[in-house]
């Protein structure tokens, strides 16, 4: 199953090593394949110092986790979207968060699921009839019904 992982996904993985969404990322890659755009790692790397901070994480252990997540995301280039899915998916963003354009269009590119924890973000794309989400609850269970 292709999954696309969303900023606040790995945000979380990368603060608590231990937390569920950890181990989805660490240990489901073999039931899923995650996916993400190259943009995340800017994000991340623009929020280090706040996430180090929250996280109370050394710079050692944030870089070995992050090395560790990075290495089950398959980035892609935004610049392999189409004109057709970007404007869908800035229909579908623009009036509930446009920094998610990016990981929906992915989502329409792959027809992969979205894996967020943003509930603004999913309940809005539920509404514009976007079905093709997943939160953290549903795919640990699929997981461990796959296990």
């Amino acid at each position: 199953m292709k999954i696309v992982v969303d900023t606040n996904i790995v945000f979380s993985a990368l603060l608590k090593s231990s937390s569920d969404i950890a181990r989805l990322l660490l240990l489901g890659s073999n039931q899923f394949s995650y996916y993400s755009i190259d943009l995340l790692k800017s994000e991340i790397s623009n929020h280090q110092d706040k996430l180090l901070s929250i996280g109370n994480l050394s710079r050692s252990q944030f870089e070995k986790s992050q090395y560790l997540v990075y290495s089950r995301i398959e980035f892609c280039d935004q610049a392999l979207f189409s004109e057709l899915d970007l404007n869908h998916a800035e229909f579908l963003t623009r009036d509930i968060d446009i920094n998610d354009t990016l990981f929906v269009c992915l989502c329409l590119h792959l027809d992969a699921c979205l894996w967020t924890g943003d509930k603004k973000l999913s309940e809005g794309l539920k509404k514009k009839n976007f079905k093709k989400l997943m939160n953290t609850q549903e795919l640990l269970e699929f997981w461990l019904q796959k296990r």
